[in-house]
């Protein structure tokens, strides 16, 4: 008897490790036999099964969503990453709910998810700072900026070797122009568009968007990998009013116009730089995204979100490339710009 009263009272009243894995193991059990012995659990948390189907059609079917209707489709297609929120908020739902048909539902979206965006979760950089024949940067400082020399010193700081900027008001450029003098000896603002680069410029001029002003440029800059057509563009804005809907007409005509220069651009290697107002998902810029790879996408680390700068939802600001290998990319420290800045590290000598 006096054995049993000491094992009792251990089991009952001791500390430590082995009693918090005791505990654990009881509430585990609790949880597993009440899920077992709970005849609804097949039954409850339809209305949350049915919306985890549903999120996984419209991730698997994005591309056939209509634009006729406000743009819904691109406007889905803008923000379809965050789709993994929804998912994991189910997730959650269906736990709180106890219900298996709602867990296995979710199953689901997240596979599909996982598909489209699991590889942007993982740094796909290639030797990140030893490698690459040139580094890239562009920012849209906005036209209201409080602060344009310090965001010029700001993005001179990431030692790219060439700069874009988006959004040069005309007060504002040649604030930028001397503040960047010292670092990139070679520049020309175009509009409200800019390229500041450490190696020699040629064939400059504006690119016609249709937008009866200048907010893309094109420069062949001389390496010394030889030439490289770099295109700057800002194109339009987009709004989501509730009258109506995602409103884009306008980028999506300067999209395709800005995509028809590219294509008739003669040198075969091409770096785009700008703000696209438009993620890469957005079918509306294929005209453009058709052409070109994503830095971010081929070589960065994460989604690379770039607005809004306080708290970024999507990468609107792109480094797009062809015949070049892009080796990292990667967002740059907020400015005053309500944008962050991107870079990209790329290698221009492919043959290699």
């Amino acid at each position: 008897m006096a054995q049993q009263a000491y094992v009792t009272e251990t089991d009952d009243g001791g500390s430590g490790p082995e009693r918090r894995v005791t505990r654990f193991r009881r509430l585990v059990s609790r949880g597993v036999s009440g899920w077992r012995g709970d005849p609804r659990i097949w039954r409850r948390g339809l209305v949350l099964a049915a919306i985890a189907v549903v999120l996984a059609l419209v991730m698997v079917l994005h591309a056939q969503i209509p634009n006729r209707i406000g743009n819904l489709g691109s406007l889905t297609e803008t923000f379809l990453p965050w789709i993994g929120v929804l998912v994991v908020l189910l997730l959650l739902l269906a736990l709180v709910r106890r219900s298996a048909t709602a867990l296995i539902a979710v199953v689901l979206p997240g596979a599909v998810w996982l598909n489209l965006f699991g590889g942007l979760l993982f740094d796909k950089a290639e030797g990140a700072g030893t490698s690459g024949d040139l580094t890239v940067a562009t920012h849209n400082v906005n036209a209201d900026n409080a602060d344009p020399s310090g965001t010029a010193r700001d993005v001179a700081a990431s030692g790219a070797d060439v700069v874009a900027l988006e959004e040069l008001s005309t007060s504002a450029a040649p604030v930028y122009v001397k503040a960047l003098a010292s670092t990139y000896r070679y520049h020309s603002v175009q509009g409200t568009v800019g390229l500041w680069s450490k190696y020699p410029m040629a064939g400059v001029k504006s690119v016609d968007i249709k937008l009866g002003w200048t907010r893309a440029m094109r420069a062949a800059v001389d390496t010394p990998e030889g030439a490289v057509a770099v295109y700057v563009a800002h194109l339009p804005s987009v709004r989501v009013k509730l009258e109506a809907g995602f409103t884009a007409r306008q980028r999506d005509t300067s999209a395709d116009a800005l995509g028809e220069a590219i294509a008739d651009e003669p040198l075969s290697r091409k770096i785009l730089l700008g703000d696209l107002n438009g993620t890469m998902n957005d079918r509306s810029l294929n005209g453009v995204t058709s052409q070109l790879r994503s830095t971010q996408g081929a070589a960065g680390n994460g989604f690379g979100f770039s607005w809004p700068a306080a708290f970024p939802m999507a990468r609107i600001d792109q480094i797009m490339v062809k015949d070049v290998e892009p080796i990292t990319s990667w967002t740059l420290p907020r400015t005053g710009s309500d944008h962050l800045p991107v870079a990209a590290r790329v290698k221009l000598d492919t043959g290699s």
